[in-house]
This record gives C-alpha cells, structure tokens and sequence, in this order.
C-alpha cells in the first residue's frame, strides 16, 4: 500500500474546531441526508446508557448546540447528569468523530432565534407533541396540530417553555479515518489548562 493508496493521515497540528469544521464541509458536499445528524449519548439516572441521533443546529468555539423538548427523556437525562458524548459518522466519507464534554443550557435568546428559524409545521409539532410520553393513538396527535394550527392561524407561533437547547462543550475530540486493510487513522484532541493535547491511536 502506498500513501496514494488511502486518504490523507489527519493533521496533528489542526485545531479541532477547525478539523471538525473541514470535516463537517466535506460532508456537507458529499452526504445524501443530513450531514449534520449526530448520535447524541447521555446516561439514565441508574447509570445505563442512552442513544439517539438528533441534528447538529449550531457550532462555534463555545460548543456544539442542539434543540428538543425539555420535558423528553434526553432533556432529564441531560439536566440530571450534564455530561454527553457526540458521534458523527459519514459512510461515504468513511470517517468518524467522537466529542466529549460538558452540558449547558442555551440562553432564552438563542432559542427564540433558532425556533422563529424553523419550519412553521415544524413550530407547531413542537407544541402539539408531548416528546417521549405514551401516544394511546395517532389521531389524538394529528387532532392536536389541527388545534394549535387554527389557534396560530395569520400569526406567528411562539416557542413554547418546555422547548429550548442545550450546548455540548467539547473536552475530548477523536477523528477517524478509513483506511485500507483496516489500518485506520485515529488521533485524539484532549483540553487541559494548557490548551489541547493531541495523540494519535493505533487503529
């Protein structure tokens, strides 16, 4: 195998924020559905692990930010314990990143700014849906969107209180990249008082 064999090996001396977001733009440019959908983990409050995927909203030096309802299973989980994990994996890329870090709530402001952003029939679900409780039947739902639809009607829907975001503020990133014959690349960023520490991985 030669080096023309396999993509290039992951730059030791980027900042991780920007690899991060050189990574997110090639996805972008290459990925079908979503790029910006990520595996969100959290932990239950008997320490059990929980995992969905959700979308990426939002991300700067500060961290990576989410949205959802604040009455859902995440939103307890993620109040409870602030800590989380991120996944982005993308096959047609063949690559991965694992971010680690703390949770924050987003401020009133930002999520005012990104709901009035969404999709109006997306604003509305939001209301009408009481995430991650029992549904007895679909009707009861679909009845509620009509309801908050007639009730919002030639005006704007305002964002709810029990919906809002959260920030992941990253300690640990972990790129990873295919190669051939399984002898991937892998590197780890660590923050520390100093600034980031980067080591790379055996595969």
């Amino acid at each position: 195998m030669t080096q023309s064999d396999a993509s290039p090996l992951i730059d030791l001396d980027a900042d991780p924020f920007d690899f991060f977001a050189l990574w997110m733009t090639d996805a972008e440019a290459s990925e079908p559905n979503d790029p910006n959908a990520m595996t969100l983990a959290t932990v239950t409050a008997d320490g059990r692990p929980d995992a969905r995927i959700i979308l990426l909203k939002g991300v700067d030096r500060s961290g990576f930010t989410f949205y959802t309802n604040l009455e859902s299973r995440k939103a307890a989980e993620l109040t409870a314990t602030p800590f989380a994990a991120l996944l982005f994996h993308w096959k047609t890329l063949r690559r991965q990143i694992r971010i680690e870090g703390s949770i924050s709530p987003v401020s009133t402001e930002e999520a005012d700014a990104y709901f009035a952003s969404r999709r109006r029939m997306s604003q509305i679900g939001a209301i009408a849906s009481d995430q991650s409780r029992p549904l007895p039947d679909r009707s009861i739902f679909e009845e509620r969107i009509h309801a908050v639809e007639k009730k919002y009607e030639g005006q704007p829907v305002p964002r709810p209180a029990n919906w809002s975001g959260f920030r992941l503020t990253p300690d640990r990133f972990e790129f990873w990249q295919d190669r051939p014959f399984r002898l991937h690349d892998r590197a780890i960023w660590v923050a520390s008082d100093a600034g980031w520490s980067v080591t790379r991985l055996y595969p």
